[in-house]
């Protein structure tokens, strides 16, 4: 058994709980071992069933995935350890599509933080009142279509306690973002992006380093996030590691 895995996959379902609850169009539910949260956001991966250990339920993955399919055309199916039982059950679905996304953790003391005040202070924390210029820097930092990520940071999103959002400014113009929440003791690191105008000069690592020094700060002793590969050699050069490597599976 992992027990960082363990440890790092516990606080990733309390948070994606949080959000859900948060969110204005946030749905969320529990069944056996299994998870379902809804935002309504048009990105597969932000509406999923999800089992929270290695050993899936078949059963409650099942019940749970049809409530999803009802509620939204774009959902994913995300486990820890996939088998044919899993992605029998994918396909009946109609998730046909896999793919590996993997968990990356660091202890609290193994971090290397590098940027200096100076290059964070671009970077200042925001709330619910500024969800919507937060959405729209956002949106253009993942250069996807305007209205994808719908109510997803609205509400109360920025103002619940657990949640930390961040935006980074140059020459007064906002160019990139961040979000923390910490659950457990633990802080999970989201929406690191940058506007491609301000890309290459170190404002990701900046962003993501604030996330990760608040929380810390807030009582955190270890970090996980998700990255793509090409995020990933620079979050190895700030001491994470991957810890699991998740099966997610998406539409045809």
């Amino acid at each position: 058994m992992n027990s960082t895995a363990d440890r790092m996959a516990a606080a990733y379902f309390d948070a994606i709980e949080i959000l859900c609850e948060a969110t204005p169009k946030g749905w969320y539910a529990e069944q056996g071992t299994a998870r379902a949260a809804v935002t309504h956001a048009a990105v597969s991966t932000m509406n999923g069933v999800f089992d929270t250990t290695t050993e899936p339920d078949i059963e409650a993955l099942d019940a749970l995935a049809s409530e999803v399919g009802r509620q939204v055309e774009q959902w994913s199916i995300i486990v820890r350890q996939a088998d044919e039982d899993v992605a029998a059950l994918a396909a009946r679905h109609g998730l046909v599509n896999r793919s590996e996304v993997p968990l990356l953790a660091c202890a609290a003391e193994d971090l290397v933080l590098r940027t200096t005040t100076a290059q964070r202070e671009p970077i200042r924390r925001v709330g619910a009142a500024e969800s919507d210029l937060y959405t729209e820097v956002f949106t253009e930092g993942f250069e996807v279509p305007e209205g994808t990520f719908g109510s997803l940071m609205g509400g109360g999103v920025l103002d619940a306690d657990s949640i930390s959002g961040y935006l980074a400014g140059e020459s007064g113009r906002p160019t990139g973002t961040g979000l923390g929440i910490v659950t457990n003791g633990v802080v999970g690191v989201y929406n690191i992006a940058v506007v491609p105008s301000a890309r290459g000069r170190g404002l990701g690592r900046a962003i993501t380093e604030t996330v990760l020094s608040d929380g810390i700060a807030a009582g955190a002793d270890a970090a996980y996030l998700q990255s793509s590969a090409m995020g990933r050699p620079l979050y190895e050069s700030m001491g994470f590691r991957v810890v699991e490597n998740w099966t997610v599976f998406l539409a045809g």
